[in-house]
């Protein structure tokens, strides 16, 4: 419940007395008291994993247009602008501009218009009159406790926050596109591999057949290379049915039509793997700066905390002022008369006296969530370390193992065509000769699959420390369309 007071409009000016009754309250009046608006950032002050040192590296921001891979930066761009959650970061980012705006509104004084006209019987005048009139009328609630101001001061918060988000949402897009482009050449560099293994088992299939009807060669070792050549098939259907599934999520994310991709794919060159793609900063704070998540959720304390604040405002007395000005026009029998008026006030003043304890619920509830905010941006902040360890530890391991992976091919190819030349000789068995295939087949994939492990390595470092993002980013975020 409400106690209000009110004084009757005035004609003139102010009286005194009104001026009295709002001076104590002017003199008192200051922002409420608000939580802290910055959370302590709870990083490390270095990272545990070692840090990519190998290759030229390029900056962080946009670095797949510094990879000479053409294709890369178009399918990125077309994924921006054909994805659902870039969309819908766009809309929350235009939502928070206009709470923003009504947020502003409320500190400022609000101006209606107001016209009506009538025609009838006017008993003082004893006959027909038409009557009309216009009026502008004003209302302001003065901020004394800085109520309004507060939920600016989240509007704001908020806005950044959003700003932040979007910006998120491109870098993901980017991410996601980037590690769908390079698992697909990845997923090729295997089908050829797989294909290559099947053309050496079809044909030592075909030598192991002419030999069994020459009667050099066991009907079970005739057996063996052919199943091992429809083995090879299945393994190399297997993987094209990858790369395919590879190339539909590049379908879906880019909108592309899918003959047009698979034709962009095939023509376009595959570049070789960098060795490194951009730097980090050794210090944890830093690098997470540039997370936009983390930096939205700040700025979601900071507006929690000013919930705060206009939640505790509204415990306290508000103060609202009025006023009109007019014109008025009678017109009867020929003549007309016109009149002006104006007025200021009532200078209205509200207490609040008993409401059974919401508003003290209503100040708990924002100190709840502004603790929930606290702890949403520290999970985030431990989130955000942990996935960059992880990313440095996966850029770590791929660079021990590439050189021994590299070796391991080497030698077991070496291995594989000496087997292959002592059995076409007559000097190996069949046995042999497939043993050697399954481990070189075995170490050819693992050398392709490290190079995509490695490339996904920096693909979630990339992402991990905010693609580049930097908070002064947030006013280049785009105006809402109409």
């Amino acid at each position: 419940m409400r106690f209000f007071l009110s004084a009757s409009p005035l004609r003139a000016r102010v009286p005194r007395w009104a001026i009295l009754l709002c001076l104590p309250l002017w003199i008192t009046a200051c922002a409420v008291e608000r939580p802290a608006a910055q959370a302590p950032l709870s990083a490390p002050t270095h990272w545990q994993a070692p840090l990519p040192h190998h290759g030229q590296v390029a900056d962080l921001a946009r670095w797949w247009e510094r990879q000479g891979d053409p294709l890369l930066v178009e399918l990125i761009a077309a994924a921006q602008d054909a994805s659902p959650d870039l969309a819908q970061a766009r809309a929350r980012l235009a939502q928070a501009r206009a709470v923003q705006v009504a947020a502003r509104a409320s500190l400022l004084p609000a101006v209606d218009g107001q016209a009506s006209a009538s025609r009838g019987f006017n008993q003082q005048l004893g006959g027909l009159a038409t009557t009309a009139q216009g009026a502008l009328q004003a209302g302001w609630e003065i901020d004394l406790f800085g109520g309004n101001a507060a939920a600016l001061d989240a509007a704001r918060e908020r806005l950044a926050g959003a700003g932040a988000q979007w910006h998120e949402a491109r870098v993901s897009v980017a991410a996601e596109v980037a590690l769908q482009l390079t698992g697909w050449r990845s997923c090729a560099r295997q089908l050829a591999v797989a294909q290559g293994d099947a053309r050496s088992r079809g044909e030592t299939a075909r030598l192991a057949q002419a030999s069994e009807k020459a009667g050099f060669t066991a009907p079970a070792t005739a057996a063996l290379a052919s199943a091992s050549f429809s083995d090879a098939r299945v393994r190399t259907e297997r993987q094209r049915m990858q790369c395919d599934l590879h190339l539909k999520t590049l379908v879906a994310l880019t909108a592309m039509d899918e003959a047009a991709l698979r034709a962009r794919l095939a023509s376009a060159a595959q570049p070789a793997a960098p060795d490194g793609l951009f730097a980090i900063t050794t210090v944890p704070a830093e690098a997470l700066a540039q997370r936009p998540d983390v930096y939205a959720a700040e700025r979601e304390v900071a507006a929690a905390s000013a919930e705060v604040g206009a939640a505790r405002a509204d415990r306290y007395p508000r103060l609202s002022l009025a006023g009109s000005i007019g014109r008025g026009w009678l017109r009867t029998d020929g003549a007309s008369v016109s009149s002006n008026t104006w007025s200021i006030g009532p200078v209205a003043l509200s207490l609040p006296i008993f409401d059974a304890g919401r508003r003290a619920a209503q100040v708990d509830a924002a100190v709840a969530r502004y603790d929930a905010a606290v702890a949403s941006y520290r999970a985030q902040v431990r989130r955000a370390v942990s996935e960059v360890e992880q990313a440095l530890v996966q850029l770590a391991s791929t660079d021990t193992r590439r050189a021994d992976a590299e070796q391991a091919a080497s030698g077991y190819r070496r291995s594989f065509e000496a087997t292959e030349a002592r059995w076409r000789a007559g000097l190996a068995s069949l046995v042999e000769l497939e043993d050697a295939r399954r481990t070189l087949l075995a170490a050819e994939t693992e050398r392709v699959a490290l190079g995509q492990e490695r490339m996904a390595a920096w693909i979630a470092l990339y992402r991990a420390v905010g693609g580049g993002w930097e908070a002064q980013q947030v006013a280049a975020a785009p105006e809402p369309t109409r």
